[in-house]
């Protein structure tokens, strides 16, 4: 009668830990598939801004660039974006949960904060996929055509320069991700809430992709200026590893020390962004309803 009195509370906790793990893996899942839908839509405008964003090219410059690389190469570089971007979101929705629960557990902190560090903690630890987001930065330059066609090939040339050639970039990407997570996850309730209410699925899936919409593009502009950074830094390789604050007065510098132009290529940031974070939340809401 002992052992039976006493095998119930760990079944019950071996049941609890089960459905936890099962709801933690649904959440990697969604994300997962959230994002390999959005990079196989918006790869192409990616392109553009990027061409933007690392020579302040004007839209029309940059689309008459992709157009002379040809159709070959309109997806050239889309393999480090699909493999960073579906991990980087399967870890910033499944961590999220994780870290939520983990700090709601064994902190008596406000659930506010709670989810604040939560989120940040989930995008600092995105951070460890750095090296593709830093592969797919020299893939898209055409500058570094003729160095190499590949993935493999583009990290068997940072391999000569060793490690820390991978994580060029790596503090803006650290600057970016956890603020920008803490206001993902911390506006999105909200900002559905004002939204009219949803009375079926098709309602659900309009107001999740508003609500997604909205906010990946707020927060692009926001950081807009942080990826430009970025893309400078990563667009490099070998030679000096330059602080984040060199850059960027050397960025203003070239651009005239006017705000608009450090902006170039923010208005199309925006419109991508819009497609993009709608296409991920409502992918990912809609995925976790079927699971």
């Amino acid at each position: 009668m002992m052992d039976s009195e006493g095998s119930a509370p760990t079944n019950s906790k071996e049941y609890l830990s089960n459905d936890i793990t099962a709801t933690s893996g649904k959440h990697y899942l969604c994300g997962y598939c959230a994002a390999f839908t959005n990079i196989a839509v918006t790869f192409p405008i990616q392109k553009v801004l990027f061409r933007q964003q690392l020579y302040g090219l004007k839209t029309k410059d940059a689309v008459h660039q992709l157009q002379k690389d040809g159709i070959r190469n309109l997806y050239r570089g889309i393999l480090p974006p699909l493999m960073q971007k579906t991990t980087t979101l399967a870890l910033m929705f499944g961590l999220y949960e994780d870290f939520s629960s983990l700090l709601h557990s064994h902190t008596s902190a406000p659930e506010l904060l709670t989810r604040s560090m939560a989120a940040v903690l989930a995008g600092t630890t995105e951070a460890v996929l750095t090296p593709f987001e830093r592969v797919q930065t020299l893939l898209q330059d055409y500058k570094h055509h003729d160095k190499f066609t590949n993935t493999y090939q583009a990290f068997k040339v940072l391999k000569v320069y060793g490690m820390r050639e991978y994580y060029r970039g790596l503090v803006p990407i650290l600057l970016r991700n956890g603020p920008s997570n803490a206001l993902f996850f911390g506006l999105r309730g909200p900002i559905k809430q004002c939204l009219p209410e949803a009375t079926s699925y098709s309602t659900h899936l309009v107001n999740d992709f508003i609500c997604g919409g909205l906010l990946g593009a707020m927060l692009g502009f926001l950081f807009f200026p942080v990826n430009v950074v970025k893309t400078r830094m990563q667009a490099q390789i070998g030679g000096e590893f330059q602080s984040f604050s060199k850059v960027f007065v050397k960025i203003w510098l070239e651009r005239d020390r006017k705000l608009i132009h450090l902006f170039r290529g923010a208005h199309l940031n925006y419109h991508r962004s819009v497609l993009s974070w709608g296409i991920i939340n409502a992918t990912y809401e809609f995925l976790l309803k079927l699971l």
